[in-house]
């Protein structure tokens, strides 16, 4: 039996994410696909737009046998504690044996480089970083100068001038960097895991614009190469969930069947359907949904205070504190702080970590007692109950399906670690509640999803 992990956050749930399963399970040859994937709020430092067990209803018609969640403290974390929080997991449960994702450069060997690299020079890398960051480059250029010099340095790998342009080059693409990660985490955690990647097709990460029907096939075509036969995509139409959520939010305010109509060739028709059972009901939600509350928490900060959360520096505490009073939205605070050194993602993911009270120093814990400390179960198919049997029986860690047992299954830092995804969760439905006036069962009556 073969086992693929995906690590997701299906924000929301696309037809390239479908491309991907398929993928996944056509070149692995896998029996069983198993995400673990973002709770209640994702990686860029915002809450997810749909609430998680939606989500993972979304993945369980798409071909995914089993979703867990990844614990908030990893999931809004920065590419590299999200990355290990997410291997570790997969690792723990004793039978995944390839971890599939996307990129944009497709190639695993280039990616696998670029990982040996930054192992080996870890220290000379961020030592160069911050380097040129003090030169006055921004981040991305500041990351790139400091991995052609970490390549300069190393010449026993003998590089070619084409794959030394090439690593210099990937690590400004967002999913490069984070599989990138990955293979760093399954090298630091010895693990059997073995990485695959598959190229991103069609829609850029950071696309804003929805792809068009007509022409979708052709553009993935190219990218792709005869290699691929265009018979193994099945969507209509593949747009970044950056652009699928920028349609949805540019509309949200007019009749629901037409605001969310644009979005319908880029989501397989199940998708379609969650969605428009839910819009202007339970979803969408934003960033913007929690500047009240940001505001007030950051009334009762200082400096020293604010440098204990996770990504917040000294000197962005001292920017913070000094705008704090500013009457804005959050998207305008985040650009008012912003400097070249810290990205609008890096300041919405501190600015969400004061938020939900996620602290260096439990992050500092839980890396230092191997990550994840639990897989919780959002939701399962049927049929896929061996699968589950064989992790109950090889895993290394407590496998939560029901919250009322979770007390007597983890020790005092996993329940701290599950304390913080059930109050993100809570906080979230409260969201939502105010927004919509819709009560989502709190996480103790919520059952799994089951398909």
């Amino acid at each position: 039996m073969k086992v693929v992990g995906l690590i997701t956050e299906y924000n929301p749930f696309h037809n390239g994410h479908k491309y991907h399963i398929e993928e996944a399970r056509r070149i692995t040859g896998a029996d069983y696909c198993i995400a673990v994937m973002s709770g209640s709020f994702v990686q860029r430092g915002a809450p997810a737009i749909i609430d998680k067990y939606s989500r993972a209803r979304m993945a369980l018609l798409n071909g995914v046998d089993l979703v867990l969640e990844l614990p908030v403290c990893f999931s809004t974390a920065s590419a590299e504690y999200f990355a290990h929080g997410a291997v570790s997991l997969l690792n723990k449960l004793g039978v995944v044996d390839f971890i599939c994702f996307g990129s944009e450069c497709g190639d695993i060997n280039i990616l696998d480089r670029a990982a040996e690299l930054l192992l080996d020079k870890s220290g000379l890398f961020d030592e160069c970083l911050q380097a040129y960051l003090k030169e006055g480059k921004s981040y991305p250029a500041a990351r790139s100068a400091a991995m052609q010099k970490i390549i300069r340095i190393n010449q026993a790998m003998d590089l070619s001038d084409n794959d030394t342009e090439l690593l210099s080059q990937i690590i400004n693409e967002p999913n490069n960097i984070l599989g990138i990660e990955y293979i760093k985490a399954i090298r630091r955690l010895n693990s059997r895991i073995k990485p695959v990647t598959i190229r991103r097709i069609s829609a850029h990460y950071h696309d804003r614009e929805l792809a068009d029907e007509n022409t979708a096939g052709s553009a993935r075509g190219s990218l792709f190469g005869a290699d691929i036969p265009s018979a193994n995509i099945n969507a209509s139409a593949i747009s970044s969930a950056t652009a699928i959520r920028s349609s949805i939010l540019g509309t949200c305010h007019t009749e629901a069947d037409k605001s969310i109509e644009k979005i319908k060739s880029s989501v397989p028709d199940n998708v379609y359907r969650i969605l428009m059972e839910n819009y202007l009901k339970s979803f969408p939600i934003t960033e913007e949904d929690l500047a009240p509350l940001l505001h007030y928490r950051l009334i009762y900060e200082d400096s020293q205070s604010l440098s204990e959360y996770m990504d917040v520096s000294e000197d962005l505490a001292d920017r913070i504190i000094k705008m704090r009073n500013l009457n804005c939205s959050i998207e305008e605070f985040c650009k008012t702080v912003k400097s070249k050194n810290y990205t609008l993602t890096r300041i919405n993911r501190a600015l969400l970590h004061i938020v939900l009270n996620i602290r260096k120093s439990s992050v500092d814990a839980y890396c230092q007692n191997g990550y994840a400390q639990y897989a919780r179960i959002l939701g399962i198919k049927k049929e896929s109950s061996r699968l589950l049997r064989l992790i109950y029986k090889k895993g290394v860690l407590p496998v939560i399906s029901k919250l009322s047992k979770a007390d007597t299954m983890l020790d005092i830092l996993g329940r701290q670690m599950l304390t913080e995804d059930i109050n993100a969760t809570h906080l979230y439905n409260r969201i939502v509640y105010g927004k919509f006036k819709i009560d989502i069962p709190n996480e103790y009556k919520h059952g799994i999803c089951i398909i």
